[in-house]
């Protein structure tokens, strides 16, 4: 390389879905950010940073949760989603995209940062065609699982307005919506939302929201056949009622 050369290097950024569970609406809940800043300002999206030189991308992902949420997380709760590098990811400088999802088992006090003018928790909201976020008196429509990613990158006018996310996140939503209920069967991680404990009641309320399903759909003698293999189960729950209390259980190691 001469002297004249010039190497255009794409700028890397880590971008975090962190999930938690609403206990008192019985909602799954996304996190999202309104930008204060160019050239997105305005617009929700993801929260996101750019890579450090002197750290992984783990650790960038877990210094996000602590610069906008004051937490600290052990590295169980964080995990690889996939990296977007499509060159039509949004305006300006070429940016690298890699994403995490982050399981909170509790919902923090939430106070905007650096970049940021607002923050809220947004509901997952299922209909016939996907999902679709509902939060901070906004409706933001998911992307349809007919739209491939292919599909979406050509052409991002008609997702990318005032009812779509900021640059290519309703994509990134989409992935880890997709991600969690593929795994449900066999690796359920997103039950991580629900705390150290949970029954199988709660369990199956996650499930129907992901599953896009009436609850009354998922039986529960049906369900506690099928998928209690991925829970230990480890006592009974408190309660202040009479009756017969529920068990509960924890997601077992390495599911």
């Amino acid at each position: 390389m001469t002297g004249s050369q010039v190497v255009n290097r794409p700028l890397i950024s880590i971008t975090n879905v962190i999930w938690s569970f609403d206990q008192v609406t019985q909602q799954l809940i996304v996190l999202l950010l309104q930008r204060s800043q160019a050239p997105f300002k305005g617009t929700w999206g993801l929260p996101t940073t750019y890579l450090h030189a002197d750290e992984s991308a783990d650790a960038a992902s877990l210094r996000l949760v602590r610069e906008k949420l004051g937490l600290s997380l052990p590295t169980f709760h964080t995990e690889q989603l996939a990296t977007f590098t499509n060159t039509h990811r949004g305006p300006g400088e070429r940016e690298l995209a890699l994403t995490y999802m982050i399981y909170l088992p509790t919902m923090p006090k939430l106070v905007p940062g650096y970049g940021a003018q607002a923050v809220d928790w947004f509901a997952i909201c299922p209909d016939s065609k996907g999902y679709n976020l509902q939060g901070h008196g906004l409706t933001f429509v998911g992307l349809p699982e007919t739209v491939s990613a292919a599909t979406y990158y050509e052409d991002q006018r008609p997702f990318v307005t005032a009812s779509g996310l900021t640059a290519d996140h309703t994509l990134i939503l989409r992935t880890a919506l997709l991600r969690v209920r593929n795994r449900l069967d066999y690796a359920p991680t997103i039950l991580l939302v629900l705390g150290s404990e949970f029954t199988l009641k709660q369990a199956r309320e996650l499930y129907a929201i992901l599953l896009r399903k009436p609850l009354r759909e998922i039986d529960n003698s049906n369900f506690r056949k099928t998928h209690v293999h991925l829970f230990t189960e480890i006592g009974l729950a408190h309660q202040h009622t009479s009756g017969r209390p529920a068990k509960v259980y924890r997601l077992k190691t390495g599911s």
